[in-house]
């Protein structure tokens, strides 16, 4: 693709990036549309646009019309991502959200990989109907996206549940709230995008998505620069994004069993560092490959647990919905720094940024930690000096994560810096042994 319609050099870097400006931008019009719709016929259409416009871009003749229709495709997409998160919290408490979240993510990473399985083999089209191999690639995968419509809007819809299991799950998603509303009020809105404190995620969420979509973006490119066949170095992209897929999977449960998160974005992002460090240091194929894997085995896991701290300590449905938006929005703009990697073939700039970004998400979620157990610290006290106890949720059901029965997910700080501590110490045992293995 890098060499049709002439897309090279930084033509291919800006061709990459335009994709996140519209996917960044329309997921909040998209979860507010899915909450004043039903989610059965939203976000199945979704997935319907974006396979019309994949399926069209096998048609595209020039570097211009590639452009436009990969900003097309963000637009189409833009809706899934966060839709799919906001969906799974209108099914589950946050303390069982993780686990759900990181296996669709995982799913995704498993795409990722197989993608370039599948690019391997499509490229041996070339030529075949008078296309390209990057052609046949876009008709083929874009003809492959479905859309299931049979799907259950809300728990107290869903027909697959008995009478007891539905009002037993209405009554744990009504505990877990607080007793806030979940009506459709615009006032929801204006609470998500005014209250700046709901985005505390956005700031580590953006400075981890970029070295993650560097990843996804760049490695074929990376491991071609290590001296591999641009064909072998779509089959070397599997292994990485596959451990990805597994370590998402495993963190995800964990982290819900703990019911932590702070301490497993942290100690995925000093994996990850490792895995930049070796890129950037070393000279050798098979230490920077190894390298590859690690960043992708520690970067991939804590995307979906920032998600799933940023819609739990969002109170209110519909507020939910729009803030986790808004984070996903604003983080994937990060996307948009794609063109860090600009100075093969060792991409010095390119890891240098990731792991400047990869330090401060590690410093912002340390302060998130410290922060929300002050907040939870503040209400507690509150309630108690005022006698606000749970009978008295109507009172405060408007005012989402502001109500001073709501509590953030939060673990004591001390247990939490006490697990990311232990995690270092295991991590730096591994790589000395890794050292003199």
């Amino acid at each position: 693709m890098s060499t049709s319609p002439r897309l090279t050099g930084f033509t291919y870097n800006i061709a990459a990036a335009i994709f996140f400006i519209p996917y960044s931008f329309a997921g909040v019009p998209s979860n507010i549309v899915l909450k004043l719709y039903r989610p059965l016929r939203w976000l199945p259409s979704i997935m319907v646009a974006w396979g019309i416009v994949m399926t069209l871009m096998c048609l595209v003749k020039s570097y211009q019309s590639h452009v436009v229709a990969r900003a097309f495709l963000g637009l189409t997409e833009a809706g899934l991502y966060p839709g799919i998160n906001y969906y799974i919290c209108l099914w589950y408490p946050r303390s069982e959200r993780s686990k759900r979240i990181a296996i669709f993510f995982s799913a995704a990473s498993v795409a990722v990989a197989f993608g370039g399985l599948l690019a391997y083999g499509i490229e041996r089209m070339d030529g075949a109907g008078g296309l390209h191999g990057w052609q046949w690639i876009f008709y083929l995968e874009g003809n492959a996206t479905f859309s299931f419509f049979y799907m259950h809007d809300y728990p107290e819809t869903a027909k697959f549940l008995t009478e007891s299991e539905r009002l037993h799950i209405i009554d744990v998603l009504k505990q877990d709230s607080n007793h806030l509303s979940s009506r459709f009020d615009t006032q929801f809105v204006w609470q998500a995008i005014k209250k700046l404190q709901d985005l505390r995620p956005n700031s580590h969420l953006l400075r981890l998505l970029v070295p993650g979509y560097a990843i996804a973006l760049f490695s074929p490119t990376i491991i071609n620069e290590l001296g591999y066949s641009a064909a072998n170095a779509q089959l070397l992209v599997v292994p990485p994004f596959v451990a990805g897929a597994i370590a998402i999977t495993i963190v995800g449960i964990y982290s819900d069993k703990h019911n932590l998160r702070g301490p497993y974005i942290i100690g995925g992002a000093l994996v990850s560092l490792v895995g930049y460090i070796v890129l950037y240091c070393s000279v050798r194929a098979g230490p920077s490959y190894a390298g590859a894997c690690l960043a992708a085995v520690g970067n991939y896991p804590t995307v979906p647990i920032i998600l799933t701290w940023a819609g739990s300590n969002a109170g209110g449905d519909l507020k939910r919905g729009v803030v986790l938006a808004i984070v996903i929005g604003i983080s994937n703009l990060g996307g948009v720094y794609s063109f860090i990697y600009i100075d093969p073939p060792r991409f010095h700039i390119g890891h240098g940024t990731n792991m400047g970004f990869i330090s401060l998400s590690i410093i912002t979620s340390l302060f998130a930690m410290w922060d929300y157990n002050w907040l939870n610290e503040k209400k507690e006290a509150q309630c108690m000096a005022d006698g606000i106890t749970d009978d008295r949720g109507y009172e405060f059901q408007d005012m989402g994560d502001a109500s001073p029965l709501f509590r953030y997910t939060m673990r004591q700080l001390i247990q939490a810096v006490l697990l990311s501590f232990f995690f270092s110490i295991e991590l730096r045992e591994y790589c000395a042994l890794a050292s003199h293995a």
